[in-house]
């Protein structure tokens, strides 16, 4: 594959992107045919059964659902050809799986039990938590309805490429219904129905802190959301960010999706109950994205919101982290041709459409409110690249992200007024979405990566 990238800066940048995972956040693997090493903690004697994989962020030695879920991507195209692989990412399900199952609500995670890794710590940021949880199993426990919709993902990507359905075991099958109780609670509004009467919600999350992105209002509620919306709750962003409109858009987007691809799989295992219980999850929450989470615009005319509280009020923007709305395609909720989503990417690569579509001397991009208003993602470059036909765009976005990666490896963020101030000297996630991008233009546009008349290239 290198030797036919025609731009070697872009050819190297591939060689170093495409095994960081594998070379920098595998912490624990096992194949399942080896005994568990003994461990001051215990465990549930039906837990932690087959291979088992633990996937770190990079450096912070816990795992985020959704980070190592797209930290994997690339090495699912490989699971059918490479046992080794196989092994890895089946893994990776059943140590997600057992994730799910302890702490549904929470978003990253210490290692596993059996591995005798020891845990990290955070200290200091008086979170106080509902449900509670285990300090020593749980890294941090922020409601991101995208970390339920990843460990979805996770499977079904797997199942795409290698038509096995070997992950859906007792364990596998438990926190399907674990996950699906969280939907259950958390697609409740904040006001009775019928009564009208203030009914609270199962999870709340308040921590000392100066930062308003770092706890949730009304004492640690958020803010009101009406019923009747189809739509489910997210307390925070995939950034991490709360959310101000708790119906986050991009994540109700690709949990309705994922269930949708899930019920399939289900049914093909003959799982057929089950299988209709998560299709209708999955069509109700669609429809609930299309009623209510698209609005008209004076200018754009009718587009995504960003969020959404089922009132009439909404959110304008995007941010760069996954899900997004610019991401919509990739996440397979519609296509790059829909109307609604061509209004909605213009909008948000416009700075007069998107607050955080931040402009430079050096770099041009998506942020967020997580690093500040200078640094834009190159993650969300690429996913720009990812969602264009346009070969000049495409061009332009390659062209950037690889300005801006000069060790080697991408960023987390840039300043776009001096690409050389950034976050994270490299960043799994970023790689892996670089990597799944060149991949992505191999197939699609051979031509940008290996000149004029090139055939396609599968791994």
């Amino acid at each position: 594959m290198n030797k036919k990238i025609v731009d070697k800066d872009l050819a190297r940048l591939f060689e170093n992107a495409f095994p960081n995972t594998l070379d920098t956040t595998v912490r624990w693997h096992v194949d399942g045919t080896v005994k568990h090493k003994t461990s001051r903690r215990s465990w549930d004697s039906a837990a932690w059964k087959g291979p088992q994989s633990f996937i770190v962020t990079g450096d912070i030695n816990a795992e985020w659902l959704r980070d190592s879920t797209n930290q994997l991507a690339q090495y699912q195209l490989l699971a059918k050809k490479d046992k080794e692989i196989h092994k890895l990412i089946l893994g990776a399900i059943n140590t997600q799986a057992e994730y799910v199952i302890g702490s549904p609500y929470c978003n990253a995670f210490q290692p596993p039990p059996p591995s005798g890794l020891n845990p990290t710590f955070q200290g200091g940021d008086g979170d106080n938590v509902h449900p509670n949880y285990e300090e020593s199993f749980v890294f941090e426990c922020k409601y991101e309805l995208d970390s339920l919709a990843h460990f979805l993902r996770l499977s079904n990507q797997f199942h795409d490429h290698t038509e096995s359905t070997e992950f859906i075991n007792g364990r596998w099958l438990l926190a399907l219904d674990t996950l699906l109780g969280v939907l259950t609670e958390q697609s409740k509004p904040t006001f009775d129905e019928k009564t009208g009467t203030y009914q609270g919600n199962e999870y709340t999350w308040q921590r000392r802190t100066d930062i308003g992105t770092e706890t949730l209002g009304l004492s640690g509620l958020g803010n009101p959301l009406n019923g009747g919306t189809g739509l489910v709750r997210s307390a925070f962003r995939p950034s991490d960010d709360a959310t101000i409109l708790g119906f986050f858009i991009p994540a109700n987007a690709m949990i309705a999706t994922e269930l949708l691809r899930t019920a399939a799989i289900l049914q093909k295992a003959n799982k057929n109950t089950i299988a209709a219980t998560v299709q209708k999850w999955g069509e109700t929450i669609q429809k609930g994205v299309w009623e209510h989470g698209v609005v008209s615009h004076k200018k754009y005319g009718d587009v995504f919101a960003f969020e959404v509280d089922g009132y009439g009020s909404s959110i304008l923007m995007d941010d760069a982290n996954l899900p997004s709305l610019l991401a919509l395609p990739l996440l397979g909720f519609t296509d790059t041709k829909n109307e609604v989503y061509r209004n909605t990417r213009k909008m948000i690569l416009e700075k007069n459409g998107n607050p955080y579509y931040l402009t430079g001397e050096e770099f041009n991009g998506i942020g967020g409110p997580h690093v500040g208003l200078r640094n834009a993602w190159p993650m969300a470059v690429l996913v720009q690249a990812m969602t264009s036909d346009d070969d000049d765009e495409i061009k332009t976005c390659l062209g950037a992200v690889k300005n801006v990666s000069r060790l080697g490896l991408v960023h987390e963020s840039v300043n776009v007024e001096y690409s050389q101030k950034y976050t994270r000297s490299w960043f799994a996630w970023a790689n892996s979405v670089f990597a799944q991008t060149i991949l992505d233009l191999a197939q699609r546009k051979p031509h940008l990566l290996f000149g004029k008349g090139a055939e396609a290239y599968t791994l």
